[in-house]
C-alpha cells in the first residue's frame, strides 16, 4: 500500500507530515476510491460477505469505525465511506455540501462503483440523514438498520453551539480558521473526554489540518436546515415523510444518553419510525458513544447482526 496515495485527501503537507503518524496504527486500512463528480470519494472496504456500511457524521470521518471495520471484516463485508469534503476524500471548495449531494454520492458508491444487492445500514451524526436518505430510495436493499445518536427528520431543537457557528464570518473564522468544531468536538462530544488517547484525537483531527482541508466541517453545520426556506429542508423533509418504508426492517439502536446534541427526545422520535427496533441505551457515555462504551456496541452490534432477520 501507497501511503502517500491514502493520505492524497490531504494537502502535500499533510502526506508529507502524517505518513508514518503513530495514529495511522490505529487505521490500516487499504484506502479505495470512487469518482463522484471529478472527485476522488475515499472509502474502507475490507473482508467479504453481507455488506455492513458505517456512515460517519461532522466532525468525524471513517476514522470513528476504525475498531468496527477491524472486527466485522470477519464475516461481513465492511464498507466505510468519507462524503466529500470529509477524511480523505477531496474537499473541494466550490462544492456545494448539501444533503442531497452526499447522498447522491453515497448512491453513486453503493449502487454504481461496488453494485450491492443488499446492505445492512449503519449511521452516526449526518450519516444517519445521508443513509436513510438512501435507505428510502431502495428500501429493497435494506436488510438491517442500525442507528447511533442521529436524526434523519425535521427538528426545530438545535444547541445554541450550531447556531452560533452559522453566524457569518466569525462561522468560517471559528470552524475553519481556528478548527474550534473538531476539537471542541474531541472535549464534548464524549461523556469521558479524558479516556481518548493522543494517538485517538490525532486520528480524529487528521484530516482537517488546515483552513481548507477544514471547509465541510463548516458547510455541514451550514447545511442544518433550520426553517423551511433552506435548500435541504425539502430533502429532509422527504426522508421523513418516507420512513414507513422502512418500518418493516429489524432495527438496533445504541444511543449515548449524556449527548448534548441529540438528547432522548430523538431516540424516542427514532422509535416511532422504527417499530422492530431493539434499544441499547448508554447512561454514562454521550454523542462519541463509540469511544466512551465502543467495545459493548460493537459486542451488541455483532449479536444483531448475527440474527436471522425474522427475529424481533
Amino acid at each position: 500500500m501507497d501511503i502517500r496515495h491514502t493520505l492524497s485527501g490531504l494537502d502535500g503537507a499533510a502526506v508529507a507530515g502524517q505518513a508514518s503518524a503513530p495514529w495511522r496504527r490505529l487505521y490500516p486500512f487499504a484506502p479505495h476510491y470512487a469518482t463522484v463528480g471529478g472527485l476522488r470519494y475515499h472509502y474502507v472496504d475490507e473482508g467479504g460477505g453481507e455488506a455492513v456500511v458505517m456512515l460517519h457524521g461532522n466532525p468525524t470521518w471513517s476514522f470513528m469505525y476504525r475498531d468496527f471495520i477491524a472486527r466485522l471484516r470477519d464475516g461481513w463485508r465492511a464498507i466505510a465511506p468519507d462524503h466529500i469534503g470529509c477524511g480523505l476524500s477531496d474537499k473541494p471548495q466550490d462544492y456545494p455540501y448539501r444533503l442531497a449531494n452526499h447522498i447522491e454520492n453515497l448512491e453513486h458508491l453503493l449502487d454504481h462503483t461496488l453494485s450491492l444487492p443488499r446492505l445492512n445500514l449503519v449511521v452516526h451524526d449526518w450519516g444517519a440523514p445521508v443513509g436513510m436518505g438512501y435507505a428510502v430510495r431502495h428500501p429493497e436493499k435494506i436488510a438491517r438498520i442500525v442507528v447511533f445518536n442521529s436524526a434523519a427528520f425535521l427538528s426545530r431543537r438545535f444547541p445554541w453551539r450550531v447556531r452560533l457557528c452559522r453566524t457569518p464570518g466569525l462561522g468560517s473564522l471559528a470552524l475553519r480558521g481556528l478548527n474550534l468544531f473538531a476539537r471542541a468536538a474531541l472535549a464534548r462530544a464524549p461523556a469521558h473526554p479524558e479516556r481518548l488517547s493522543p494517538d485517538v484525537r490525532a486520528g480524529y483531527l487528521a484530516p482537517y489540518d488546515s483552513y481548507r482541508n477544514r471547509i465541510a466541517t463548516l458547510r455541514f453545520v451550514q447545511d442544518v436546515p433550520m426553517r423551511r426556506s433552506h435548500p435541504s429542508w425539502r430533502t429532509l423533509a422527504d426522508i421523513e415523510a418516507r420512513l414507513p418504508a422502512l418500518a418493516a426492517k429489524p432495527g438496533f439502536i445504541a444511543w449515548g444518553m449524556k449527548d448534548p446534541c441529540f438528547p432522548p427526545a430523538f431516540l424516542d422520535r427514532w422509535v416511532g419510525h422504527l417499530p422492530r427496533v431493539q434499544v441499547l441505551r448508554l447512561a454514562d457515555a454521550g454523542h462519541y458513544l463509540l469511544e466512551d462504551d465502543g467495545p459493548a456496541v460493537l459486542a451488541a452490534v455483532v449479536e444483531f447482526l448475527s440474527r436471522p432477520e425474522t427475529s424481533p
